[in-house]
Order: C-alpha cells, then sequence, then structure tokens
C-alpha cells in the first residue's frame, strides 16, 4: 500500500512574544537575539492552554482550509511531542476524544524535534502494512511551560505551535524512502528530566526544565544533518536538484545557514519558521510547510525534504511529494 500527504494543518498560539520581551528579564537584546538565532518573534500559550488544546486547534484548522477533508475514517492517530499534558492518558487519547474520533489506534511519540518526521514515517509504515488508511501525525509543543527562563542561552529560543499532516492510502507512492537514527551518548547535551538525575553516568538537574549544551548541539546538528541529507537522497536516487523545497527542522537559522552552505543549497530553497514563531521543537516543520504554503511557493507536484533533529540527540527524515 502506497501513501501520500494529502493536508495540513497548523495553529500557533495568540500571545505573541516579541525579543524585546525579554530585555526586562535577562541581559540580551533584539538585536543579539536576532544576529544569534534568527529569530524576531515566536508564539506563546496561554496559563490554561496545552499540547492537547493546541493540537485539535490544528485538526479544525486543517479542516476549515482543506474543502473536502474531514475526520471521518481516521483510524490511527500519531502525536511527536516531549511537552505532554500529563504521562496519561496519551495527548493522542485526548484529542481522539475531543474530536470524537472513533475507532483509532493513539500512540504518543517522544523523539523531540525529530517526532512529526518520525510520525510520518510510522504512518507510512502502518499503510504499508494494510492495517491502516487514514493517520493524523502531530507535531506539537508547549515549550514555553518547560523552558527555564534565567538561562539566558536557551530560553530566547523556545515557542509554541502545533502542526497535523493528514497521511492517507493512495495509488502512487508520494512518501519516499526514509532515514532513521540516533547518537544516545548526547543524552546529556539536551535533555528535560522531572524525575531522573543522571543521564548517561552523568548527574544533570532534574528541575523539569529544558537543558541544553548549545555549542554540543550546534556542531552534532551541521555535521549530521549535512550527511544525512546526501544519504536521504542518495537512498531515493535523486540529487539536490531533483528537490523544490527543503525543511528542516528550525532550531537555529544559523544551523540552516550553516547546511546550506555546506551543501551549495541557496538559502530561499530553504523553508523556515524560525523567523516568526522560534524553536518550536517537533511543530517546526508542520509551521515553516504551511508558510510557505501560504505565501503560494509550494505547488503540486513539487518535492520537499523533510529532515528533524533533536533530543537523543536523533534524526528522521523523509522526501515527499505533495
Amino acid at each position: 500500500m502506497n501513501s501520500q500527504i494529502t493536508a495540513i494543518g497548523v495553529y500557533a498560539p495568540s500571545q505573541v512574544i516579541t525579543n524585546d520581551w525579554f530585555a526586562d528579564k535577562i541581559e540580551t537584546n533584539n538585536e543579539w537575539i536576532i544576529s544569534r538565532t534568527g529569530i524576531r518573534e515566536r508564539r506563546f500559550t496561554e496559563p490554561d492552554e496545552y499540547t492537547s488544546d493546541i493540537c485539535v486547534k490544528a485538526v479544525k484548522n486543517l479542516i476549515a482550509e482543506n474543502p473536502g477533508v474531514t475526520t471521518e475514517g481516521v483510524d490511527f492517530i500519531i502525536v511527536g511531542t516531549t511537552t505532554a499534558d500529563q504521562v496519561m492518558p496519551s495527548m493522542a487519547s485526548q484529542i481522539q476524544n475531543a474530536l470524537n474520533i472513533q475507532d483509532a489506534g493513539c500512540l504518543d511519540i517522544m523523539a523531540a524535534c525529530a517526532g512529526f518526521v518520525y510520525g510520518i514515517i510510522l504512518a507510512k509504515g502502518l499503510i504499508a502494512a494494510g492495517t491502516h488508511k487514514k493517520v493524523l501525525v502531530f507535531g506539537a509543543e508547549t515549550l514555553s511551560k518547560f523552558t527555564d527562563f534565567n538561562d539566558r542561552t536557551s530560553c530566547i529560543l523556545f515557542g509554541d505551535g502545533a502542526g497535523v499532516a493528514l497521511v492517507e492510502a493512495s495509488e502512487k507512492s508520494k512518501i519516499y524512502n526514509t532515514i532513521t537514527g540516533t547518537d544516545g551518548s548526547h543524552g546529556k547535551d539536551l535533555y528535560l528530566s522531572q524525575h531522573a538525575s543522571v543521564v548517561n553516568g552523568e548527574e544533570i538537574v532534574p528541575n523539569g526544565k529544558i537543558h541544553q549544551n548549545g555549542k554540543v548541539v550546534f556542531k552534532w546538528a551541521i555535521q549530521t544533518i549535512t550527511n544525512k541529507v546526501g544519504e536521504l537522497l542518495s537512498k531515493n536516487a535523486l540529487k539536490l536538484e531533483d528537490l523544490d523545497w527543503v525543511i528542516l527542522h528550525s532550531a537555529n537559522l544559523r544551523i540552516i545557514e550553516a547546511v546550506a552552505q555546506e551543501l551549495n543549497v541557496p538559502m530561499d530553497k530553504m523553508l523556515t519558521s524560525i523567523e516568526l514563531y522560534g524553536n518550536t521543537s517537533s511543530a517546526s516543520i508542520p509551521l515553516a510547510w504551511d508558510l510557505a504554503a501560504k505565501s503560494g511557493k509550494i505547488k503540486k507536484g513539487n518535492k520537499m525534504l523533510l529532515l528533524g533533529f533533536g533530543g537523543g540527540l536523533t534524526y528522521a527524515g523523509v522526501i515527499v511529494e505533495v
């Protein structure tokens, strides 16, 4: 059974947080943040607005903006997130109930910023196995609720948002060969821990806030992504010039610029969401896709390379045709 992504939807919270918001709290300013990250603003959820809530709103936007698309027949729900409302029930179960989707399997996956792409890969596998035909895949985060606002190097990065893709069985395969991988030795360099005080034998601070060793992650990301883009292209017998767009996880605009330079890809071929939404982890790829689609950049038949990377440190890549 073949599969394709037939529609996407996103939701961004209404509360806009500019760089100047941080200037009153930590030693920073608008120019410093833009020069190092490319971020101009991000969105924060309200105190009573959680990950499951923004996922439901993303589905409602998907339906509103794609005539003829409904949740009828959805038989599996996958949510990529590291900021779940609670350990259980899962976010997928919460969404199933809120949208009254009957008889759907529900699963949360925790692959940090690679979560959305991992979800697409799992949906492709479920459809290929012949067990399911219509899957909702989410990448959604409420990172503002887990941000350490005393850490000036990381707190400026994160924002909240949700994206959802509808993956369906199709005659022609439009979700191509994929790649996944992890280097767990870097677990201590990007973590969010509420209980365990040791990661890979090293003591950490289990304070329920995001900790990031920015220099290590930055270097790993550039080296890994550059290599894995080539590997993914080779696995699909494609070249960079065969792609219309590249969407990497919007962790930091400087990472994307460095990868583009290494690959000799023009920046106008790289679709991003970092400038307006900050680092939204698993939501960043669908948010970038939505921005480009609404601006008229993405056309039917375009080929796009999606590659997420983050906590693990893990990565997942796929090439899709829209």
